[in-house]
């Protein structure tokens, strides 16, 4: 049905298990995109940027969500997973700590993107 949209969606979440709906929410509606053929960039930003690391988001939980190892794999395999440069080197996450296929990158990055042609960002 969505995948006539090729239209780019960003997702950035800022919140992790300090604001467990609003994170679960952003993980939901990225990962509800990418399943219908959207193309979606999601970034980890703030206290979500643990989520980058192995074994972090098992840790979540919230009652009537999806399980969150299940909706990040959907959207590394399907999707984008971006941490913010900043957030990262605020919690001494470096490259070699965040899991296969999550890119680190700043601001610039995420202005080229939500500025390309089409594009629709959600902040979560």
């Amino acid at each position: 049905m969505l995948t006539a949209m090729a239209r780019l969606l960003v997702v950035k979440t800022t919140a992790g298990a300090d604001a467990p709906e609003r994170c679960s929410q952003a993980f939901t509606v990225a990962s509800t995109a990418v399943s219908s053929g959207v193309p979606v960039s999601f970034w980890l930003t703030g206290e979500s940027a643990w989520f980058a690391l192995p074994g972090r988001a098992a840790g979540f939980e919230l009652p009537h969500a999806a399980p969150l190892p299940d909706l990040l794999e959907l959207l590394l395999e399907a999707g984008r997973v971006t941490l913010c440069t900043q957030c990262a080197a605020r919690r001494d996450i470096g490259p070699d700590d965040v899991l296969p296929k999550i890119r680190i990158a700043g601001a610039a990055v995420f202005v080229e993107e939500i500025m390309s042609d089409g594009a629709q960002a959600l902040v979560y």
